[in-house]
């Protein structure tokens, strides 16, 4: 390699600045900046359970299509018995 040893030194560098920046701290949240960090996670939380919801019916979608081109028939699972 014809790089300059500098150059080589500079990516080592750029990660050990990243990586003491993440570790600073940081100052606590006054009660607005809580109440904002919650309504966010809340929404966070919203969005992932539709984002799931919209998997499983698109699989549903999928292994309905599967089975009918294959011709395979749905047989549904009768319910455990309770003792």
């Amino acid at each position: 390699m014809n790089a300059p040893k500098f150059w080589m030194v500079v990516p080592a560098l750029l990660v050990a600045g990243a990586v003491g920046m993440a570790y600073a701290k940081l100052p606590p949240l006054d009660d607005a900046g809580k109440a904002k960090a919650a309504e966010a996670k809340a929404k966070a939380g919203e969005a992932a359970k539709k984002s799931a919801e919209s998997l499983a019916k698109a699989q549903d979608r999928a292994v309905t299509h599967y089975k009918k081109e294959k011709g395979m028939k749905t047989v549904v699972a009768a319910p455990a018995k309770k003792k």
